[in-house]
């Protein structure tokens, strides 16, 4: 069991035999004609529901291009663009050259990864040949223009050189008496006319994308007449590009997109996401008008929903594994603090479950038996702080200093000056510290439990409250005598309503 909880705590092509709906209708949306953004925290699921989506059109044979973001994490635009078009481009290639031509004898391919086969036939191997020669065209084309310079000034000269040729002739008739003489002459004339036109311009990689757009919406009206419907493109992780960049990359594929048979999955972190820029013309597409939004976030504000999606996942596999119940190997009160540690989201629920296994098992049973219990994953979880700190340095190249400052600013509220897990916010607080909040949220260092309180001594307020993630003040980090507030139990409602526990961002005081 535990070999499956690991192979599941990535997402990749062989773990969508692992997915989970979060929530019913999620996949029939995202394998919807139908532009969407999927909304989650790292490890809320937004990879998993992509690729699962992606796999199922395939049995389905509809063209789809699944490229991941994350490997163009600090690339400058207008390259940033260009490289993800060549990617795009490529994956559409091959999957032209697998799954639209494998015919479903091909068990070795389409049970493999899929574990299904396709029910509609195979593609016209010749037309299919055909775009694909196009796009490889075009790949190499946009690989060529990748390694030039941009905005460079360029010289171009051009020249033309004309001859010509002209005869003079002349005829002089004599008389003389009994005799008549003629004598004639004749001369060539050449003239030489050169002519140089010298142009200057500066070469434009973004032109050039602009110039190209007309081509590439027409590769995909084909691609739909060759497949009788439309295609998918899923750009995962849309947070690692420039948040500078994210609303042009965005744009330009939702300008190849509409109206043409091509849809738009995008997965990424909420907060740290740009994908519209107000202005005329506006960049990007907007929530509402041009796309609609998918939110994979299960907070702990639902516990009880989440809980039980959470078991959910924990029961599938002790079943694959031929186990009893999750009951027989771990705790009712280790299952809550699971839930805690986790902040909601499966891919922590499942690592800090296989690590506290491990404390569980070095503590070899003793007085609190061999179940894993509440105090095994307080420890697994303490030590987990240290992959959440690797994403959160991979995750905030650009303003990790800024966001860890006004996390320090937090856990000094919280476990310093109030000895509280908890922590609220006014609901109409705005500025920068507000944002920098939000942002801790997406990244799973502060955690939503509640988005209305109001507060006896605050009245005509509302307040949001928030926990401060369980590994700052569990395992080695742990605090005696912390005031745990245990927001999800109704008994606990009156600890959250203390004036004592707002926190005012400096800027604000």
């Amino acid at each position: 069991m535990l070999t499956l909880v690991e192979e599941a705590a990535r997402s990749t092509e062989e773990g969508i035999k692992h997915f989970i709906e979060p929530a019913p209708g999620t996949l029939r949306r995202a394998t919807n004609k139908r532009h969407h953004i999927v909304f989650g925290r790292r490890g809320s699921g937004k990879s998993s529901l992509l690729r699962k989506a992606a796999a199922d059109l395939t049995v389905d044979r509809r063209p789809i291009a699944y490229v991941n973001l994350e490997a163009f994490k600090g690339h400058s635009y207008p390259d940033v663009l260009i490289s993800v078009l060549i990617k795009t481009l490529r994956e559409f290639e091959i999957w032209l050259n697998s799954a639209a031509i494998y015919p479903t004898t091909k068990k070795s391919f389409w049970k493999k990864l899929y574990d299904s086969l396709p029910t509609r036939s195979s593609f016209n191997k010749k037309e299919t040949a055909s775009i694909s020669l196009r796009l490889k065209t075009k790949i190499a084309a946009l690989e060529a223009e990748l390694h030039r310079t941009d905005d460079a000034q360029l010289t171009m000269k051009t020249g033309s050189k004309k001859d010509k040729k002209d005869s003079v002739s002349g005829k002089v008739k004599s008389g003389m008496t009994g005799v008549l003489a003629e004598m004639g002459a004749q001369k060539d004339v050449s003239q030489s006319d050169n002519r140089e036109l010298e142009e200057k311009y500066t070469r434009s990689k973004t032109d050039l994308l602009h110039r190209n757009i007309l081509e590439y919406q027409q590769l995909f009206r084909d691609l739909g007449k060759l497949s009788s419907g439309d295609s998918y493109l899923f750009l995962d992780d849309l947070y690692h590009i420039r948040r500078s960049d994210q609303a042009n990359v965005v744009d330009y594929f939702h300008r190849i997109a509409k109206d043409h048979n091509l849809w738009l999955k995008i997965g990424s972190i909420r907060h740290r996401t740009r994908w519209y820029i107000h202005g005329d013309p506006p960049i990007g597409v907007k929530i509402g008008d041009d796309t609609d939004e998918i939110d994979l976030d299960l907070t702990l504000e639902k516990y009880s929903i989440t809980k039980s999606f959470l078991v959910r996942i924990l029961s599938n596999f002790a079943q694959e594994a031929n186990m009893l119940t999750i009951s027989s190997f771990i705790t009712d009160g280790a299952i809550d603090r699971l839930v805690l540690a986790s902040g909601g989201v499966a891919r922590d629920f499942l690592s800090i479950f296989r690590r506290s296994v491990d404390v569980a098992r070095e503590r070899g049973g003793g007085h609190r038996g061999d179940k894993v219990g509440a105090e095994d994953v307080n420890v697994a979880a303490g030590e987990y702080d240290s992959t959440k700190r690797e994403e959160f340095t991979r995750d905030t190249l650009d303003d990790g200093v800024t966001l860890e400052d006004e996390f320090q600013l937090l856990k000094k509220f919280c476990l310093d000056d109030n000895n509280s897990n908890c922590f609220l916010l006014d609901k109409e607080a705005r500025g920068h510290d507000v944002e920098l909040i939000h942002e801790l949220v997406d990244l799973k260092l502060v955690h939503l439990v509640r988005s209305r309180v109001t507060v006896s001594k605050r009245p005509g307020r509302i307040f949001e409250a928030y926990m401060l993630d369980l590994s700052q003040y569990a395992g080695s980090r742990k605090r005696r005598d912390l005031d745990l507030v245990e927001f999800w139990k109704t008994s606990s409602t009156e600890a959250l309503r203390k004036a004592v526990l707002i926190y005012e961002p400096p800027q604000q005081i």
